[in-house]
C-alpha cells in the first residue's frame, strides 16, 4: 500500500520531522522506562513509533469496530460454559502446567461458589490485512506489491482478555501524527479526514470506574496487579489517572503478585484486604506468563483474588476463555451459534477467523500434523501464552513437532493458516538510533469493554483502536517487547 507521503523525505524535513515527534512524544506522555531501570520513572524515553500513520482501509477498520461488541458478549458467555472451557481444555491441561494451574484455580473457585458474579472484561482484538497476493511468497513466487484494496482481508490474529495493553499510549498517536502530516505539508481537513479520534484510553479508565461504582463502597480502591519489572508504567498511569479523573472518590494502589500474598488478607466474607484496605476491581496487568508465578507465595495470592468478593479483570473464566485453544475451537463448523443467537452477530465475527487446526491426539490432529509437514510456511503453531514472542513459525514447526519426547506434548499447541500482511514502508523512530525506512506490517487492536453479571449484561461497547506496526522480517512479538513500535491508522 502507498504511504501517507509520498517516501523517501528529504534529509532536513526528516530530521526535523522525527526531532520534533520524539519532543511531542515526551510532551504528551508517549514514555516508557529504561531497560536500565525498568521500576525508576526518573529516567525515562520516548516509546518507538512510526514517523508516519501506517495505510488501513476505512472499510476494514469499521469492519473490526463493528464486531468489537459481539466479540465482547462472546467472551463473557462462553466463560459461563463450565461444560464447553472444560471440553477445550482437557487435553492441553495434562502437559501445559501453567494452564493447569490456572484450570485448577478455575475449579476450586467453582467448587466454593463464585463470590462475586459481576465480571470486567477490558479485552482487545487484534488483527491483520491479509493480502491473498502475497500467499505464494513463501514458495518464491512473486508477490505483487501492491495489492487491491477491495481484496484485502480483516483476520484475526487473537483476542487478549488479560492484560490488554497500550490503550493509553496509543490514544495519543494520531496527535502525534498530526504534527508530522503537518509539517510534511499536508493540511489540517487532510488530517482530520483521515486520522479517526481514539478513545482507547477513556473507554478502558472509564470501564473500571464503572467496575468501580457497581462494587458498591466508596472507601474501596482500585488494585492494579503488576509486574515485578514493569517498563511498561506510563501505559498504565494513564489508566489509572483517567479512572480517578471519572470519579474523584477513587483511589489506585499498585501491587504486585507477591506484595498482594505478603501484604493482603482474604476475610472469611470474602472481602480482599491489602495494607487494610478493602480491595473493589482487581485488574491485572501480570499474570499471564509462568515467570509471573516464581513461587507458590504468587498462586496463592491469585487464588485469594479469584475467591473474593473483588470484581477481577478479568476473572479465571475470562482468562481461559482467551487462551488459544479456545479459540480454535470457536473457529469450528456450528460452535459460534451455541453462545451467539443472532446470525448476523455469528457472520460478522466469523468472517474475521482465519482457519485454525486441532493437534489432539487422533485422526483430525494427525491430519493437521501432516498438512502442516507438507508445507509449514503456510502455518503458524501457538501455545497457550500471552505477551508475544511465543509463536513458532514456517520451518521451524517440523522441528518443534519432532523434538517432542511424547506426542501429547502437541496438544498445548493449536496451529493456525499464517496471515499474509499487506506491507507498507515507512520510517522506524527508536530511542538512540537514525530514523530507519523499512518495509512494514501493522497489526490492529480493537478494544472492548464489557460488564456481566450472570446473564444480564451491564455495558458493552467497543472501546477505541491501537496499531502496532514492525519490519516485515519480524516474525513475533509487541512494543513491550521491542520488536514492534506504536502506529496509528491512516484511512483510506
Amino acid at each position: 500500500m502507498d504511504p501517507a507521503v509520498p517516501l523517501p523525505l528529504a534529509p532536513l524535513l526528516l530530521c526535523r520531522a522525527a526531532d520534533s515527534a520524539k519532543d511531542w512524544a515526551i510532551l504528551h506522555g508517549v514514555a516508557m522506562r529504561t531497560k536500565e531501570e525498568p521500576n525508576s520513572s526518573d529516567v525515562v524515553n520516548f516509546a518507538p513509533f512510526l514517523l508516519l500513520p501506517s495505510p488501513v482501509p476505512r472499510a476494514l477498520f469499521d469492519q473490526a469496530k463493528a464486531v468489537q461488541r459481539d466479540f465482547n458478549l462472546l467472551v463473557h458467555r462462553l466463560s459461563q460454559d463450565t461444560d464447553f472451557l472444560t471440553s477445550c481444555l482437557k487435553s492441553t491441561i495434562q502437559v501445559d502446567d501453567f494452564t493447569c494451574r490456572l484450570f485448577r484455580i478455575y475449579e476450586q473457585v467453582r467448587r466454593e461458589g463464585v463470590a462475586q458474579p459481576v465480571c470486567l472484561g477490558l479485552h482487545r482484538s487484534d488483527y491483520m490485512l491479509d493480502d491473498p497476493s502475497r500467499s505464494g511468497q513463501e514458495n518464491g513466487e512473486p508477490v505483487a506489491k501492491q495489492p487491491r484494496l477491495d481484496q484485502l482481508q480483516l483476520k484475526q490474529i487473537e483476542i487478549n482478555c488479560i492484560a490488554s495493553s497500550f490503550g493509553g499510549l496509543g490514544t495519543q498517536m494520531p496527535g502525534l501524527h498530526r504534527l508530522v502530516l503537518r509539517l510534511c505539508g499536508a493540511s489540517r481537513f487532510t488530517t482530520d479526514q483521515h486520522l479517526p479520534q481514539n478513545r482507547a484510553m477513556s473507554s478502558v479508565a472509564g470501564g473500571l470506574a464503572a467496575a468501580w461504582e457497581l462494587y458498591g463502597e466508596q472507601s474501596a480502591i482500585i488494585v492494579f496487579v503488576v509486574q515485578e519489572e514493569n517498563r511498561n508504567a506510563m501505559d498504565q498511569r494513564w489508566l489509572e489517572f483517567g479512572a480517578m479523573d471519572r470519579n474523584p472518590s477513587i483511589r489506585v494502589r499498585r501491587y504486585s503478585l507477591t506484595e498482594i500474598h505478603a501484604r493482603g488478607e482474604l476475610r472469611p466474607d470474602n472481602t480482599l484486604l491489602v495494607d487494610g484496605l478493602e480491595v473493589a476491581v482487581a485488574y491485572f496487568r501480570a499474570g499471564y506468563i509462568p515467570t509471573d508465578y516464581p513461587t507458590e507465595q504468587e498462586w496463592k495470592a491469585r487464588l485469594n483474588i479469584e475467591q473474593s468478593k473483588a470484581i477481577k479483570c478479568p476473572c479465571i473464566s475470562y482468562h481461559l476463555a482467551g487462551t488459544k485453544k479456545v479459540q480454535q475451537e470457536l473457529a469450528q463448523p456450528g460452535v459460534l451459534e451455541q453462545f451467539l443467537e443472532d446470525p448476523e452477530a455469528v457472520a460478522r465475527v466469523r468472517a474475521t477467523f482465519a482457519g485454525q487446526y486441532t493437534l489432539e491426539l487422533g485422526a483430525q490432529g494427525d491430519q493437521t500434523v501432516q498438512m502442516v509437514m507438507s508445507d509449514p510456511g503456510r502455518f503458524v503453531m501457538k501455545p497457550q501464552r500471552e505477551g508475544g514472542g511465543n509463536n513458532i513459525f514456517g520451518d521451524d514447526i517440523p522441528a518443534a513437532l519432532n523434538n517432542m519426547a511424547d506426542p501429547k506434548e502437541r496438544t498445548a499447541y493449536v496451529v493456525m493458516d499464517r496471515i499474509c500482511p499487506a506491507v507498507v514502508s515507512n520510517y522506524m523512530v527508536r530511542p538512540g538510533r537514525d530514523p530507519a525506512l523499512t518495509e512494514a506490517v501493522s497489526e490492529l487492536g480493537i478494544f472492548g469493554v464489557f460488564i456481566g453479571k450472570g446473564n444480564e449484561v451491564v455495558l458493552n461497547q467497543e472501546g477505541g483502536h491501537l496499531l502496532r506496526t514492525k519490519p516485515s522480517s519480524t516474525e513475533d512479538g509487541g512494543v513491550a517487547s521491542g520488536n514492534a513500535l506504536l502506529d496509528s491508522p491512516y484511512l483510506i
